[in-house]
Formats: C-alpha cells, sequence, structure tokens
C-alpha cells in the first residue's frame, strides 16, 4: 500500500526578521498523508468537480485553489463576492475536507525562540519543519508496514535545490529519532517530489487550506486566545475532530499530529 504526503507551508523561513517583526514570528508546515489510489481516484476528481461548479474549471482553462486568492476574491474567485455563492462554496469545502481519506500533520515553529535558543546553531527553520514533519510521516508508515512519498509545491530553483539536498540527507543518513534502515524502508524516493502549482494536484491544493487554520489555532490554544467564530475555526475543528494524527492509544493529538518546534 502507497501513500503520499502533500505539504504546503504558512509563512517563511526568515530567522533574523522573526526576531525583529512579529508578523513574520511563525512558520508552519501542513502535510495531509493520503492513499495514492483514494487520492486520483476520489479526493482529485472532489477538488475537481468543486471547482467546475463553481468556477469553470476544466483541463483547458484549470482553476488551481489557493487561500490568499479565494480571501480577497480576486480572479476567477471573484464569484465569491456573492454571499450566497460564498456560503454555499464555504459549505462545500468544509464537506470535503471532513469526508475525504486522509490524515494531517501540522508542524510549527516559534522562529524568534528558535534564534534566542540555539544561538549559533540555527538549522534552517523551513528545513527544520519538514524534517518533522517527514519524521511523523515515516513513524505512521513504518507502525503499519506501509511505503510512501512526499510531494511539495515548487518554488524557485534556489529554494528547490536546497530543499533536494536537505530531503536527500535524511534519507541517506536518517535522522536523531529514526535509523536510515527504517527511513529507507519506508520512503520509496530518495528525492523529493515537486510540482508546480498549476500542476493541479489536489494534494497540494488541500494542504494550502488547512495550513494557516491549523496553525493559527495552535498559536491561539498556546497563547489562550479565544477562537474566533469563523470558516478557519470550522476547518480547525475538523483537523481536532476527524483529521489530525493521533497516538494509537491515547488518542493524544499532541507530539503526533501537532508539534511545536524548538523542543
Amino acid at each position: 500500500m502507497e501513500f503520499r504526503l502533500f505539504v504546503d507551508e504558512f509563512g517563511n523561513g526568515d530567522l533574523d526578521g522573526a526576531v525583529k517583526n512579529p508578523n513574520v514570528r511563525f512558520l508552519a508546515l501542513t502535510g495531509i498523508i493520503a492513499r495514492q489510489e483514494t487520492h486520483d481516484a476520489i479526493i482529485q476528481p472532489a477538488i475537481d468537480g468543486l471547482k467546475r461548479s463553481f468556477f469553470g474549471h476544466s483541463p483547458e482553462n484549470p482553476v488551481v485553489l489557493h487561500r490568499r486568492e479565494i480571501l480577497r476574491r480576486e480572479g476567477v474567485f471573484s464569484v465569491l463576492r456573492d454571499d450566497g455563492k460564498a456560503q454555499k462554496f464555504n459549505d462545500c469545502v468544509l464537506a470535503i475536507l471532513r469526508d475525504a481519506k486522509y490524515l494531517a500533520i501540522t508542524v510549527q515553529i516559534d522562529k524568534k525562540r528558535h534564534f534566542e535558543h540555539y544561538g549559533v546553531w540555527r538549522f534552517d527553520p523551513y528545513h527544520y519543519c519538514l524534517h518533522c514533519l517527514v519524521e511523523r510521516y515515516i513513524m505512521w508508515l513504518n507502525a503499519h508496514g506501509w511505503r510512501g512519498d512526499v510531494m511539495i509545491e515548487a518554488r524557485s530553483k534556489s529554494h528547490d535545490k536546497k530543499l533536494k539536498g536537505s530531503f536527500q540527507r535524511l534519507f541517506s543518513d536518517g535522522t536523531e529519532h529514526i535509523p536510515v534502515k527504517d527511513v529507507q524502508k519506508c520512503l520509496i524516493k530518495r528525492d523529493i517530489i515537486m510540482k508546480p502549482k498549476s500542476a493541479n494536484i489536489a494534494g497540494l491544493q488541500i494542504a494550502d487550506l488547512l495550513v494557516h487554520p491549523s496553525a493559527r489555532h495552535m498559536r491561539f490554544d498556546r497563547e489562550r486566545v479565544q477562537q474566533p467564530d469563523d470558516f478557519g475555526t470550522k476547518i480547525a475543528n475538523i483537523l481536532i475532530d476527524y483529521k489530525y494524527r493521533r497516538h494509537p492509544e491515547s488518542k493524544r493529538i499532541d507530539g503526533f499530529g501537532r508539534k511545536w518546534l524548538p523542543y
């Protein structure tokens, strides 16, 4: 049985800026785990059908869901300026996020604390989060005797090159918590798969919709801030009730489906 981890992020890896600017202090990566067969046969058609119904998506005129553009009602998403259509769209999105078969993991780093805590040693925040995210994915695969790979959206050439190198080192060397034999037993490929936004990968679009609500809910919980009564909280509640990876016995989410960094 083969799985795929689809990854997207909210924030950036700028470590120095995080010390001075609270608006860029946090970085979060969310990955969704789905069987490749289920993704291709069920999840992808569901996402494409949603976009076809509301935005006229077709192979000739593909529409790619992107949270920021949806919120701003930009371009093709301008039809959501109609409150009735927006409500129907939100209801359909929530139904897909609730009913689709996947698990979710979010890793979030406080870059300011990371900078202050580690001093000279400052692991790239983006690579650090991905490292911890993939660790949890491998642990899950290993517990079930399954295999899988990892996909992320392509960015710039320099960013992608560094990320590929980081992932290859994880594959070749293992991690502090997972020996190399288990890494290579569970991961199908030594390379991370990178696809552009235009490739219309449903798993990457779902990760894009989840990462901000998940990260915000984590931060507000940690800071004892009341969660707002809005669409993002509804998404976060779906993750909490149905989708986060959990400890197999205690069903605890923290440390399994959600992870704060630094430790």
